[in-house]
């Protein structure tokens, strides 16, 4: 791994690339397939994810056709990496065992072990044969979707493509590593004016908000939606609350402290709801909605907009919040949801929807061309890296235990290859003119 970060330190060319020799094996951050059962019997709040992570000496996996190894500078924590770690709500071997019957190149990510992790920025190695895009050398970002394209439901949207993946959670060789393997339409421009650990948070909860509220796939939100966002300062929120004010709607940000309605508001957002404050509850038990509730939040979004209800709900946290999502929206409004991180099993009622003329969007991830404008919104500087800590690949199990507790606000970073913070830059100029945006989220870190 020295010659790799050589390598980078003296501006290597694409032929030295080239020529580099690789390491027989890399440090990665794992799960193995026989402690699948080390939580039987405890609820996914109990399960400690420094219990199943481990870092591993891994063997490099060969590179297929159009695919790239890539080593990985950094890397970011996301919530399927909590899903990972914890085995539920299935372990993902599951997926592994799934994808590795269907060819004989895939049978690579069927393995007793599974290198975790769906986001990088880093130093492209080796391509496959049929690359023509990327060459040894270049510095890259990746996105998420591992998709094959053999079906035609694929070629008008790649997430509508039965074998689609999600690269780092139902693939192997993720981002958390030394080294990674991607397919080579998983790469995109790193920002010339980010650090590696920066250019590396964005990826997929950047590009899943995108496509939930931008695309015309999401909710194809307008110029003066008021949207309401879950989880407003998190991974998704975020970014989130950036793409609207961008583009020219308002946020209606849902936060858990005094201190994350802070960053909102440095954010540039006006309205904020702190559950913390207003004790918002929303299930009287574990199988009772508390409607009252649902109708305190309608009257509480309505006391800030002037006596609007959300034409848009960014709706991610699932069973605790969905049934209050689809009570406040307009008449004619949308709920676009994903991820579902406080449960699948989701309640609400049909008479808010059906007579009010709403409607529930399903949104997972985004196609090639969603994250590729997503990123080129970061690379333009409309778009900042919310990163508020940084992590070593040594201490990445605590960063997911963070993320699980949900006492981190924005990204979590993971130096991976990368020897220290604040490296990577490439374009002094750019960073300077804004530097004013990439700050206050570190500010804010505790």
């Amino acid at each position: 791994m020295r010659d790799i970060q050589a390598a980078i330190t003296s501006g290597a060319t694409s032929q030295e690339w080239q020529h580099l020799t690789l390491p027989e094996s890399y440090r990665a951050l794992t799960v193995h397939k026989d402690e699948v059962g080390i939580f039987e019997g405890l609820s996914t709040a109990e399960r400690n994810p420094r219990e199943s992570l481990h870092i591993d000496e891994v063997a490099l996996p060969e590179v297929g056709p159009n695919e790239a190894l890539v080593a990985v500078m950094a890397s970011s924590i996301n919530y399927n990496t909590v899903w990972s770690s914890i085995f539920a709500p299935i372990p993902t071997f599951e997926f592994l065992e799934r994808y590795g019957r269907t060819s004989p190149l895939a049978a690579r990510h069927d393995l007793p072990y599974h290198v975790l992790g769906s986001d990088l920025a880093g130093v492209v190695l080796r391509v496959g044969p049929g690359v023509q895009r990327w060459k040894p050398g270049d510095h890259v970002v990746a996105h998420c979707l591992s998709v094959e394209l053999e079906d035609p439901a694929g070629h008008d949207d790649a997430m509508l493509d039965p074998e689609q993946r999600i690269w780092g959670f139902e693939t192997n060789f993720g981002g958390l590593a030394e080294i990674s393997l991607v397919k080579a339409n998983q790469l995109m421009p790193k920002p010339a004016q980010l650090s590696w650990e920066e250019a590396a948070s964005p990826g997929l909860v950047h590009s899943t908000a995108y496509r939930q509220l931008v695309s015309r796939n999401g909710a194809d939100m307008k110029q003066g939606d008021i949207v309401l966002i879950w989880g407003a300062c998190g991974g998704l929120g975020s970014y989130a609350t950036q793409l609207v004010l961008g583009g020219g709607g308002v946020p209606v940000c849902v936060v858990s402290s005094p201190e994350k309605a802070d960053i909102c508001r440095a954010m540039g957002a006006e309205l904020v709801i702190d559950r913390s404050a207003t004790g918002l509850e929303f299930w009287r038990d574990e199988h009772t909605p508390n409607r009252k509730e649902w109708r305190r939040l309608g009257g509480l979004i309505r006391d800030l907009t002037g006596g609007e209800d959300p034409d848009v709900v960014f709706e991610h946290p699932g069973r605790e919040t969905f049934g209050a999502s689809v009570y406040v929206a307009r008449r004619g409004g949308t709920i676009v949801t994903c991820a579902s991180t406080s449960g699948y099993d989701h309640y609400f009622d049909n008479r808010y929807l059906w007579m009010h003329l709403k409607r529930i969007i399903g949104s997972h991830f985004a196609n090639y061309h969603e994250a590729w404008r997503a990123n080129e919104l970061v690379r333009r500087g409309h778009i900042h890296p919310t990163l508020s800590r940084t992590y070593t690949l040594d201490q990445a199990a605590a960063a997911v235990c963070e993320m699980q507790q949900n006492s981190h606000h924005g990204k979590l970073g993971v130096l991976c290859l990368a020897p220290a913070p604040g490296l990577g830059v490439t374009d002094q100029a750019r960073r300077e003119k804004f530097a004013h945006r990439y700050n206050f989220f570190q500010t804010h870190d505790r």
